[in-house]
């Protein structure tokens, strides 16, 4: 059974780490509105995931990522690929995704330049299939990268 003195304390350690997030949140918001790309783009996963409170809304977490997307934050516009291919938080657009995974593929990143066939993957009597590994990369990439913005400092 725990002490009164017990319970104090563990009562002032909950209300402490609740007001650490509240500042964190706020000042993360902060920073998002000022054009801090990063910080965007934790808050449009943060909208994503639905995550820590935040009820998911993929509209606004698109919203946010393709700010993210727009300062060339490389992630954010493979991201921003990946909304347009699924229609999530967006009208599904094959052109947009394609424009922004370029983006992404013109900064070399790999993901992005196999999703548009622009690596050496088919030779010989290799099957590959792209449209396949778009199709599939469309649906891995929203959380994974969504995940990837929340574990960055």
């Amino acid at each position: 059974m725990m002490t009164w003195i017990k319970k104090l304390l563990v009562l002032a350690l909950c209300l402490w780490a609740v007001n650490v997030f509240a500042v964190s949140i706020a000042e993360l918001e902060q920073h998002a509105k000022q054009g801090d790309a990063m910080a965007q783009a934790k808050l449009g996963a943060m909208y994503l995931l639905g995550w820590q409170g935040f009820e998911q809304n993929n509209e606004k977490a698109a919203g946010w990522i393709e700010k993210a997307a727009k300062q060339g934050l490389v992630d954010a516009e493979v991201l921003m690929g990946a909304l347009y291919d699924r229609g999530l938080g967006v009208m599904a657009d094959r052109n947009k995704a394609t424009q922004w995974y370029k983006k992404a593929a013109a900064h070399g990143h790999q993901t992005s330049q196999a999703i548009l066939g622009l690596n050496k993957a088919a030779k010989g009597s290799v099957q590959f299939s792209y449209q396949a590994m778009r199709l599939n990369a469309a649906r891995s990439i929203p959380r994974e990268y969504a995940k990837r913005f929340l574990m960055k400092k």
